[in-house]
């Protein structure tokens, strides 16, 4: 029996993911984690403050005085390895410890 483009259109119009069907899962895929291991608002955060310090840093230093680039060379020092380091304890709180990345 042979179907008409129609009928075949209409059979392919609906997806039927496997959305919650663990036999169609990989052995290194689950659905209850978060695809990278990150927090989402670790990796929102980071972007934030990045954008943030860059503006701050670059006023400082386009503003030419003296005072206000080494306050900018100091807050590239300090402030770096502040932010990486609470945002990388922050990332370990709430990382999924359950449901752990590949």
């Amino acid at each position: 029996m042979q179907t008409t483009s129609r009928e075949q259109l209409v059979r392919y119009e609906v997806p039927h993911n496997p959305v919650r069907d663990p036999a169609a899962l990989g052995p290194t895929e689950d659905l209850d984690r978060e695809p990278d291991g990150a927090p989402h608002s670790v990796i929102g955060l980071t972007a934030l403050f990045s954008v943030m310090f860059a503006m701050l840093v670059a006023f400082l230093f386009l503003s030419g005085k003296v005072v206000d680039m080494i306050a900018a060379v100091l807050l590239v020092v300090i402030a770096i390895p502040v932010l990486v380091s609470s945002l990388r304890k922050k990332a370990d709180r709430e990382r999924d410890h359950l449901h752990p990345s590949r």
